[in-house]
């Protein structure tokens, strides 16, 4: 893992903001808001009742592509507000930043002919419905198994084989829709709103890549990191 130039609890917020403006989209699911003032990472933690490092975790892992936490790391971090940080980030996909596409899309489709119209708006529906379908699966299967871990509660018996995979589907298939958007949709007339539809596709995705690295390399790892713990203490 990466190690220099990471955050760390003495990192005033206005500075990790200044380095990643991005981070500005996530910090609503932590509870965060802008209004940081000279107060650091940690001094805001404190105010919102985070654990530290876990707020550090995610700004890192959105900041940074080579971070990658390890086991004595995920070991000491007190992972309790993952899942509500997952679940808030699933609302946010599915309640404002899909429809601000759809938005978008439908005034574009209806600018540019029968026939790229109905291919961008079935494309559009199709892939909504595959997030649904992932992040009702991850909610009925994934967190509750995680959750079980953590609390020693009931749990699946095993986590879905596919979890990994369809992370690399919803992230390649906006990359399909922006290709159909370079390649095929004549822009005269709406330069803008085309423009304002590819920039929200590609947040979206830089987004949603980030939050499979954050399944996939701390979630999961953590899992499994979890199940050993039971399995020696068992």
């Amino acid at each position: 893992m990466k190690k220099h130039g990471l955050y760390t609890g003495r990192t005033k917020m206005a500075d990790v903001v200044a380095t990643n403006h991005t981070l500005i989209l996530a910090m609503p699911r932590l509870g965060i808001a802008l209004g940081f003032g000279e107060r650091s990472v940690q001094e805001i933690c404190h105010e919102k009742g985070l654990p530290v490092e876990f707020v550090l975790l995610i700004f890192n892992v959105y900041t940074f592509d080579d971070y990658l936490p390890d086991e004595e790391e995920l070991a000491a971090t007190d992972f309790g507000p993952l899942v509500p940080y997952l679940e808030a980030s699933h609302r946010y996909y599915l309640n404002e930043r899909l429809p601000h596409i759809e938005r978008h899309l439908l005034h574009v489709a209806g600018s540019a002919g029968e026939r790229y119209g109905t291919i961008l708006k079935c494309f559009f529906e199709d892939y909504r419905k595959e997030v649904v379908e992932h992040f009702e699966s991850e909610e009925r299967d994934v967190f509750p198994y995680m959750e079980g871990l953590l609390h020693g509660g009931q749990k699946v018996e095993r986590l879905p084989s596919h979890f990994a995979d369809n992370h690399t589907d919803l992230v390649d298939k906006l990359k399909d829709l922006t290709q159909i958007l370079y390649k095929y949709i004549p822009s005269e007339g709406f330069e803008e709103e085309l423009n304002e539809l590819v920039f929200a596709i590609l947040q979206l995705s830089a987004d949603l890549e980030k939050h499979a690295v954050l399944e996939e390399r701390v979630l999961l790892p953590y899992i499994q990191q979890l199940e050993r713990r039971q399995a020696d203490e068992a």
